[in-house]
């Protein structure tokens, strides 16, 4: 069933190119297969939620779709998955999403909280940093914007809005996700990936030339009590 359920997601988001495609939700399964085994989780549960957890996301298919989860639940019918199981997967598939975050909506069950965490580990690292990159040429913003500094703004109507540059929603939301972590296994691997990030800016900054934004870099670190 699982594979009968990838085949038609793949099939849903194969002309995605804003960093939400199958290989985005590959990556997240695998990720999230990695801590459920860690976390002792419903390995099966988890791995339906992470392969439909961007079918119906907003960025992709509007809010009409993402309030009713309208492809999910299309797809779990079609391939015959047990009604108890498909309320299980749209209770957490409601509340995975940084912007859902903001407004005090959060997954329940372990399983949700893998793929919540699995899917913001993926928004990290060198991966992030290209996701962020391509889906940033979608809506076109623009990368760097070297005189508009990011904004410490974490309500719900701010993340809604353009963020001015790339880099800023990088400060404004990304480098958020280490903290925003459930689970032991997550809290380790985002760790890793969120050096990752701050090494990558400290050298684009040194290559841009611009060493008033090392020293916003160098300000953040401190304020976050980060290494």
């Amino acid at each position: 069933m699982i594979e009968e359920v990838k085949k038609l997601v793949a099939k849903l988001l194969e002309k995605d190119k804003s960093g939400h495609g199958m290989d985005h939700t590959s990556r997240v399964l695998q990720i999230s297969l990695k801590f459920a085994e860690k976390e002792n989780a419903n390995k099966y549960i988890v791995a339906l939620i992470a392969i439909l957890h961007d079918v119906d996301d907003y960025k992709l298919f509007g809010e009409e779709s993402a309030k009713n989860l309208t492809n999910a639940k299309k797809i779990m019918t079609k391939v015959n998955l047990n009604r108890r199981d498909q309320n299980k997967i749209c209770e957490s598939l409601r509340c995975i999403g940084y912007s859902k975050r903001l407004k005090g909506i959060v997954p329940k069950t372990i399983e949700g909280k893998i793929v919540s965490d699995a899917d913001m580990c993926d928004a990290l690292g060198s991966i992030g940093i290209l996701r962020v990159h391509q889906f940033g040429l979608q809506i076109n913003r623009p990368f760097f914007v070297k005189s508009k500094f990011p904004i410490e703004d974490k309500s719900y109507n701010y993340h809604m809005e353009k963020t001015v540059s790339t880099i800023n929603f990088i400060f404004e939301v990304l480098l958020k996700y280490k903290n925003l972590m459930y689970t032991t296994a997550a809290k380790e691997e985002a760790k890793e990936r969120h050096k990752i990030m701050i090494s990558f800016l400290y050298q684009f900054f040194y290559e841009e030339n611009v060493p008033e934004w090392t020293k916003y870099l160098d300000k953040y670190q401190n304020e976050n009590n980060e290494e």
